[in-house]
């Protein structure tokens, strides 16, 4: 079984790199992490809409909702 790196190791390889790498590496992380927040937001929002065509969501606003909690 191979072993994996570790988040130290990774941390060591990365202040290996010359200043202009490091950023760059920053700057992929960066749009990858905003670009996963995206996926996350899109299923979500297309999860809800799904939801509420089949009515197992409403709509309402704050104090529809807490009326309905207080029940």
């Amino acid at each position: 079984m191979s072993k994996g790196i570790t988040f130290d190791e990774v941390l060591d390889m990365i202040d290996s790199l010359p200043a202009e790498q490091r950023e760059s590496l920053i700057e992929i992380v960066k749009s990858r992490l905003i670009e996963e927040r995206r996926d996350r937001l899109a299923k979500s929002i297309k999860k809800a809409r799904r939801e509420y065509k089949h009515g197992k969501a409403s709509r309402g606003t704050v104090d529809d909702l807490m009326n309905e909690l207080a029940k």
